[in-house]
């Protein structure tokens, strides 16, 4: 059973949101105060739409790994090609055999970009990332940061997800729980909502 840590936007020390890189390894040495402190818990790669499943796409999260070595990987993908019919079996088998964490996401559903809100455990770490459900701004040119994510969960909406956290927390030592609906207080605002259902739940909070 996983212990559960529960964040809104603004943890910086949990996680480390980055883009991959071709060049450039070295700059992740900035990370290791943070890793040697125990406060990095993992290192997040959210490749964008234009990444797509195949050999070139496996390759190169191998080499994310393989220039990473001391660091913990998460994958967020944003083409739901890598996880449809002919690809979802492989793409969560690659992720555990590299012992890299699926990242599980909440978000707007009905575009490219769009993943299933799918819990599914890769590693022995679990992550879930909640995006807000902003269909108007999900792919709007132009925007904030806050605008596009701007959406306050409803105590249902975080209801629906109470089997899936008690799925991923059984299947994983420590589970991340983390609110990008960066808008106001909204995150951290469904982040106490979500605590309130995990206690409900009875499963250990860190």
């Amino acid at each position: 059973m996983a212990f559960l840590a529960i964040s809104g936007p603004f943890y910086p020390l949990l996680f480390l949101k980055t883009r991959p890189l071709l060049t450039g390894w070295a700059e992740y040495v900035t990370l290791l105060p943070l890793d040697s402190a125990g406060k990095l818990g993992l290192v997040l790669f959210q490749f964008p739409q234009w990444f797509l499943p195949g050999p070139e796409g496996r390759e190169y999260i191998l080499a994310c790994r393989e220039n990473l070595p001391q660091y913990r990987l998460a994958v967020e993908f944003r083409n739901g090609a890598w996880l449809n019919e002919k690809n979802r079996d492989r793409t969560l088998e690659f992720l555990r055999e590299n012992s890299l964490v699926y990242a599980c996401v909440d978000e707007p559903q009905g575009f490219r970009s769009s993943m299933p809100p799918l819990a599914e455990a890769t590693s022995d770490i679990g992550l879930i990332r909640f995006h807000g459900r902003n269909q108007e701004n999900w792919e709007r040119k132009g925007i904030s940061v806050a605008e596009r994510f701007q959406y306050l969960y409803s105590g249902g909406e975080l209801e629906e997800w109470g089997p899936r956290v008690q799925h991923l927390a059984s299947r994983t030592q420590k589970l991340h729980v983390l609110f990008n609906n960066c808008y106001a207080v909204y995150g951290v605002k469904n982040a106490r909502d979500m605590q309130a259902l995990v206690r409900a739940l009875q499963l250990p909070l860190e």
